[in-house]
Parts: structure tokens; C-alpha cells; sequence
């Protein structure tokens, strides 16, 4: 039975937001920070969007966030040519780090005791946290600004995407192993380390690519340009968000469109799947990030289905708790998405 997505709405964030990155499962949950325009990054309790706390200290844009695995730490990239890194548990800021131009990724080795970034100079840097008076090392090769950076294959090796091209270098040697082009601009890049798949957006293509070799294993193509996209932990199922409000929800074996519905109010920029496989994350142009159920209707979170036994012999429908969630913006997204069963919108309760 087709059941509507509910999303919880997370807002707070006053410009676009353009990143967004979830921690791994801590004994705590698990966490999300989101990166936003207005230079104000956000941490959020992962399940549930609830907002914990705002990093302060960026003057410009914040391009770029993520957080290490056990969401002890953050480390954030922006306009004010710094990246960042703070006690994720205090919100303190821990150090800056100055570079030459925008930076626009960031993201923490394994162990936490290594920051590498990139941006606009098309420098790759390698910081010693331990270290943080010591000069970074330097990787060079890229021939326009870095976009994304990312460790891979237990940090041995550094995945990079610049405007057309994927680079794969040996953390070791610092030289390049290879490189993909693109005839077009590559909009995002996901790692995921079970089974070393790389997950490459351009245009309107979605496509997935070995981390070890670069050699290509499938590709999806999207009806509109897509911005972002995300593989499910168990690779069950895939989610992209771009240029058209919308969110797709597709089977990765066989390729198939599950799902499609209009998720924002803007162009999607970043849509990232929770660490337990339970939702996914997108964040938008309008200023919002966005919770939303992989199966619809499970109870999880802030989500509880209420059978049909239980509610006056309706079909089954899901509903939240949440606080301050804007019902109207709700009905507008549903009245949008008008394949759905119901004429109404899912009751949401304050």
C-alpha cells in the first residue's frame, strides 16, 4: 500500500544549505550537522532533527561540514578562507585553520587525528590536529577548484572532484592514481566504504563507480539535473534531490523510479542517507533541511504508525510528533504530490 511521506522539517537556518553529513551511531544516537550559507552550522539529534547547537565563529558563507565517527568532533569549510574544527560535545571551537581561498570540504580520517581539505585554490591539505602549528601537507593537480575530498579505503587514499574530474590519489606517496573525466560539472560525490563504492552526480546522471579502481559498475539517469545523491547502507535503494524541488527514491539492483515527490521549496543541494539506513536527510535552497522515512509508515523516531484497527477503520497512516513543524508548508508539499492515497494531509501533531 502506497503510504505519503511525512517529512520533519528542521529549520533555523536562514539562507540555503548546501552540505549536510551524519556522524556514525555513538551510544548516544547518532548526529547530523548541516552546512548553510548564512555561515551558521547546526548539530541536530539525527532521528529526530532536534536541534542541539550552532557553531559560531565562520564570517561568510559555510560551504562545506561533517563530523568524525563518534560525533566528537566537528570540522567545517567556508567563504572566510578557514576551516574550522570544534568539540562537537561543548560546541567550542578547537582551531582554525587559514588558507588561500574559499574552502569548500572538509572531512576527518577514521582515527580523528586528520583533517583533509579543498576548495578554490585546488589544493588538497592534509592537517595534523595533533600537530596544528605545523604546516599542512600539500597535494597538487587539480586543474580548478576543489569541490569535495574525501579518505578512502581506510584512509589510504583521498577521492577529489573538481569541476569534470574525479581524482583517486595514494595518501603514501601523494601522487595521483588515477582520474575520471566528466563532459560536464560533477555536482557531488559519496563514499561508502562497505563494498568501496563511489557514488558521482552530474547532470542529470547518477553513477556509481569502484573507489579502488574508478571503473564504473551502473549509472541511473534522472528527469531533471540532479545535485545530489545517496546510497543506502544495505545498497537497497538510492535517493537524489536537484534542480526540480524534488526527491527520487530509486531500487538500485534494478534501476527503478520507487518514488518521487516534491521535497522543498528550492533546488535540493544535498540529500545524505542516516547511518542506520532508517531515513535520509535533504537540505535546500529554501532554508530547510528535511527528515523523511526510507520505509513509510515503520514506526522510528519521531514517526509512529497508527494502524487501521486503531484509527476509526482509516487506511493506515503515518503521523509525528514534532514541535513547531510548519503544517501549512507540509499540506503545500503534499497537495504537490498528488499520486499519493489520501485527499488529506497526514495528521501532524503539535
Amino acid at each position: 500500500m502506497a503510504m505519503r511521506q511525512t517529512p520533519l522539517t528542521c529549520s533555523g537556518h536562514t539562507r540555503p544549505v548546501v552540505d549536510l553529513a551524519f556522524s556514525g551511531i555513538t551510544p548516544y544516537g547518532y548526529f547530523l550537522i548541516s552546512a548553510c550559507k548564512d555561515g551558521k552550522p547546526m548539530l541536530r539529534q539525527g532521528d529526530t532533527g532536534d536541534w542541539i547547537g550552532t557553531f559560531l565563529g565562520h564570517k561568510g558563507a559555510v560551504w562545506g561540514a561533517t563530523l568524525n565517527k563518534d560525533a566528537t568532533k566537528a570540522a567545517t569549510a567556508a567563504a572566510d578562507f578557514t576551516a574550522k574544527v570544534w568539540d562537537a560535545v561543548s560546541g567550542d571551537e578547537l582551531m582554525t585553520l587559514a588558507h588561500k581561498h574559499i574552502v569548500k570540504t572538509v572531512d576527518f580520517t577514521q582515527d580523528s587525528n586528520y583533517l583533509l581539505t579543498g576548495g578554490q585554490d585546488k589544493l588538497l591539505r592534509i592537517y595534523d590536529l595533533n600537530k596544528p602549528e605545523a604546516e599542512p601537507k600539500e597535494i597538487s593537480g587539480h586543474t580548478s577548484g576543489i569541490k569535495k575530498a574525501l579518505w578512502c579505503s581506510e584512509d589510504k587514499q583521498i577521492l577529489s572532484a573538481d569541476d569534470k574530474t574525479v581524482r583517486l590519489w595514494d595518501h603514501a606517496t601523494m601522487t595521483e592514481v588515477k582520474s575520471l573525466n566528466f563532459n560536464m560539472s560533477v555536482s557531488s560525490m559519496e563514499y561508502i566504504p562497505e563494498g568501496e563504492i563511489l557514488v558521482i552526480t552530474y547532470g542529470r546522471s547518477i553513477a556509481f563507480h569502484s573507489a579502488v579502481s574508478l571503473d564504473p559498475i551502473k549509472s541511473f539517469e534522472a528527469p531533471a539535473t540532479i545535485n545530489s545523491a545517496s546510497l543506502h547502507p544495505e545498497k537497497e535503494f538510492l535517493v537524489a534531490g536537484g534542480e526540480d524541488f524534488k526527491l527520487y527514491k530509486y531500487d538500485y539492483n534494478s534501476g527503478e523510479e520507487l518514488e518521487s515527490y516534491k521535497g522543498h521549496f528550492g533546488p535540493i543541494h544535498c540529500v545524505r542517507f542516516s547511518p542506520d539506513g532508517e531515513l535520509y536527510a535533504s537540505g535546500s535552497e529554501d532554508g530547510t533541511l528535511r527528515l523523511w522515512q526510507t520505509v513509510v509508515g515503520k514506526t522510528y523516531g519521531l514517526w509512529k504508525c497508527v494502524l487501521p484497527e486503531e484509527d476509526s477503520g482509516e487506511l493506515a497512516k503515518p503521523k509525528i510528533n514534532f514541535p513547531e513543524t510548519a503544517e501549512e508548508e507540509l499540506e503545500e508539499i503534499a497537495a504537490e504530490n498528488s499520486d499519493s492515497i489520501y485527499s488529506s494531509t497526514p495528521e501532524v501533531k503539535a
